[in-house]
């Protein structure tokens, strides 16, 4: 469970493979022995059986109650980054998506063109941030400790510390983590998910809170796709089936593909935040 949510009061499902009598097994293989006989005769039909456990109703509650705090506090975010024309973007991924770097050649590629204020979430470590301000953007990094994501209250704590930049961009890097951040709004105007192709396909299918939650898609580490197996229609047809408006753009910060497109979608979003950051 989450010490910061409490997340883990869903209820869990548990998907059973039921066992073989290896003395009637063709193919070579081990299995344990155990079931009973009734078992044995509805083993063909009973490839894979579902057992859903119902959540406690105190941690139902409990993960409500945080989830509303959570929202109200969004809700001044928002009215806050609007106030000021900022659009806020909040960035979430697994770990090791490369959004950093990302993040960096974007700073980089907007420098003298449009201001840019960076918030940076890790559990621990001030790293990130550090190669941020190496751009010259102003960062500040928010330690989780044993939590797993940012939520909408440390994002306005961390605002009076951070100049931001009128008319300009603030970036919000998550907790690298594709659960619980997706339940958490933190008042920005888009969510935009980090992909990359050395991960699976199916990750959408996964993780599909993140990706029905998202906006923007970012199919990174493009560069790599000739020395894997990953496909990447699979990928993008995965991450449509869960979200059908969900635009996708391939990108590499190694190369640059795609940056081009990637900076198109921010001007664009740029010029419509005063109406982006009111939901």
């Amino acid at each position: 469970m989450c010490t910061t949510c409490g997340c883990g009061g869903d209820g869990a499902t548990f998907h059973t493979y039921p066992a073989h009598d290896h003395s009637h097994d063709h193919h070579g293989h081990v299995h344990a022995h155990g079931h009973t006989h009734e078992h044995h005769r509805d083993h063909a039909d009973a490839h894979v059986t579902h057992v859903t456990l119902a959540p406690e109703p105190r941690l139902v509650q409990i993960e409500q109650d945080l989830l509303a705090r959570n929202d109200r506090q969004a809700i001044i975010n928002r009215a806050t980054f609007a106030g000021l024309g900022v659009l806020a973007l909040n960035l979430v991924s697994s770990p090791g998506s490369g959004k950093t770097t990302l993040l960096v050649k974007t700073i980089e590629q907007l420098a003298g063109r449009v201001p840019v204020a960076v918030i940076e979430g890790d559990q621990q470590t001030g790293l990130d941030a550090e190669r941020i301000r190496a751009t010259g953007a102003p960062a500040l990094q928010i330690n989780t400790g044993k939590g797993c994501h940012l939520d909408a209250r440390m994002v306005a704590q961390a605002l009076p510390a951070l100049p931001l930049p009128r008319g300009g961009l603030l970036m919000i890097e998550n907790v690298g983590n594709l659960v619980c951040p997706a339940a958490f709004d933190l008042g920005e105007a888009h969510r935009v998910v980090i992909h990359s192709v050395t991960e699976g396909e199916d990750k959408p299918l996964k993780y599909p809170d993140m990706f029905r939650s998202a906006d923007v898609m970012l199919l990174n580490k493009c560069d790599l796709l000739p020395h894997l197996s990953f496909d990447v229609a699979q990928a993008e047809t995965h991450a449509r089936r869960v979200n059908p408006a969900l635009r996708i753009i391939r990108v590499s910060a190694t190369t640059g593909e795609g940056m081009d497109d990637w900076l198109a979608w921010l001007q664009a979003a740029l010029r419509l935040a005063p109406l982006a950051t009111v939901r």
